[in-house]
């Protein structure tokens, strides 16, 4: 059996799974029934599906078979990109966890929700915030592996990060307010205060002039302070996302006493602070009265889940509240049952180390395949920034990689400036692991072959 037919075969099914002949979730045939259908050898059968797997089209299921891949894309950011709108783009402008055994580990949960205690009582909703002993479940979690020490009082669940900044902004901050930003910060955060009317106010990206740490401009950010009536601070202390630092001690410290001064509020989002070791405490920790901080198991264990939670300072709790049963009341039971039973098990923490194996894998790799770029980047990371050879325009390499049907997020999503830099933003989590060399190594060729 030569190359040939199992390439023919290999074309043929990949089209029907990018055309929707195949939908996503559909059974495909075990390995020796394909081989009988087409007439090849079950070892031939056996590498159709293993090309397949590689291009991120079918997923494997020991003891079940294989299966059509859900390619969920995200269209929110870069709306103009062709690849954005393909259902067979390799997708780099979001992260979607995936790891093994994951579809296993819900059919065992389901299962073990299905025989166990009053199933009813995940048919009738929360009280707004979440139930109070699932509340807990989530602050021993936090005292556990974040290091906050906090009562499941000042806990509540939303349905995700983003649902909790949303929470946060309107019950914290009203129309006019002024926020200060990094000048590239999370694209999420800058649609919710445009829909509140927020003023975002800039502050510079670079290096300390106190610390030499990479991370905001604390100088800048004090200056801002001064200028401007600042209400609330946004800051990503550990993992930035586009950048990905992680503020040192005395920066975190600093920020806290600039807060204190001018009478900020400060929210933290913590949304991949999962991913690094050994990092400064939260900012929550150091002003406990005036942070509110925001994280969810979206980026740790899956997109699909919506979990989150905010903890909220004392003076702000019940207000939150009232926001959260005028605006969502509570999540879904079912979910939150399933959560907070990871949570509990210690199977979220697994997974988070897990994780951080990967994404330094994935980092290696990228830099590998990235070789004479400048590359932007934690070494735990899920993401990186590039930035692009001077003379190139980030749309017309973001285009020239849609045609080629690779999904990349364009730094004017993040820019909070009037001008953003030419650079990308590449998801890491999205490719199977045999997609990321060869997928960052054209994204590279792409770039080097455009005339400046």
């Amino acid at each position: 059996m030569t190359d040939s037919p199992v390439s023919a075969l290999v074309e043929r099914l990949s089209g029907d799974i990018r055309s929707g002949v195949l939908s996503p979730g559909s059974a495909l045939p075990t390995h020796r029934k394909l081989a009988a259908q087409y007439g090849i050898a079950i070892a031939s059968a056996t590498k159709v599906y293993a090309k397949l797997r590689d291009l991120g089209l079918v997923v494997g299921e020991v003891g079940r078979g294989t299966f059509v891949r859900d390619r969920p894309m995200q269209r929110e950011w870069d709306v103009d990109d062709e690849a954005r709108l393909s259902s067979s783009a390799v997708d780099l402008s979001f992260n979607h966890p995936s790891w093994p055994d994951q579809s296993e580990l819900l059919r065992a949960t389901l299962r073990e929700l299905a025989t166990a205690g009053d199933l009813s009582a995940l048919m009738h909703q929360q009280p707004p915030g979440g139930r109070q002993h699932e509340r807990e479940t989530v602050a021993a979690y936090l005292r556990r592996a974040r290091g906050i020490d906090v009562s499941g009082e000042h806990v509540f669940l939303v349905g995700g990060a983003q649902q909790g900044l949303d929470v946060v902004v309107r019950t914290a901050l009203h129309p006019g307010d002024a926020v200060a930003v990094d000048a590239l910060t999370y694209p999420g955060f800058k649609m919710t205060a445009s829909l509140a009317g927020l003023a975002l106010k800039p502050v510079a990206v670079g290096h300390s002039t106190r610390s030499g740490h990479a991370g905001p401009d604390l100088d800048a950010l004090e200056a801002v302070c001064r200028r401007h009536a600042v209400r609330a601070i946004y800051t990503m202390p550990t993992l930035h996302n586009p950048l990905g630092w992680v503020m040192s001690m005395a920066q975190r410290r600093r920020l806290v006493e600039i807060a204190r001064r001018f009478d900020c509020l400060i929210v933290e989002d913590a949304t991949y602070a999962h991913l690094v070791d050994h990092a400064g405490p939260p900012i929550v920790t150091l002003a406990p009265e005036r942070t509110f901080y925001v994280s969810s198991l979206s980026k740790s264990v899956a997109t699909g889940l919506r979990f989150g939670y905010v903890v909220a300072p004392a003076t702000h709790a019940a207000q939150l509240k009232r926001v959260a049963r005028a605006s969502y009341w509570s999540l879904s039971s079912v979910v939150t049952a399933i959560a907070t039973r990871w949570l509990a098990s210690g199977d979220v923490e697994r997974q988070e180390e897990r994780q951080r194996a990967q994404a330094k894998w994935r980092q290696t790799v990228a830099r590998e395949a990235l070789r004479g770029m400048e590359v932007v980047a934690h070494p735990s990371s899920l993401f990186l920034w590039l930035p692009l050879p001077e003379g190139l325009r980030m749309d017309r390499v973001a285009s020239a990689l849609a045609a080629r049907g690779i999904a990349v997020s364009k730094a004017q999503a993040y820019a909070t400036t009037r001008h953003a830099p030419h650079a990308l933003r590449l998801g890491l989590s999205s490719m199977t692991e045999g997609q990321v060399a060869p997928v960052l190594t054209e994204v590279r060729e792409v770039i080097e072959r455009m005339p400046l």
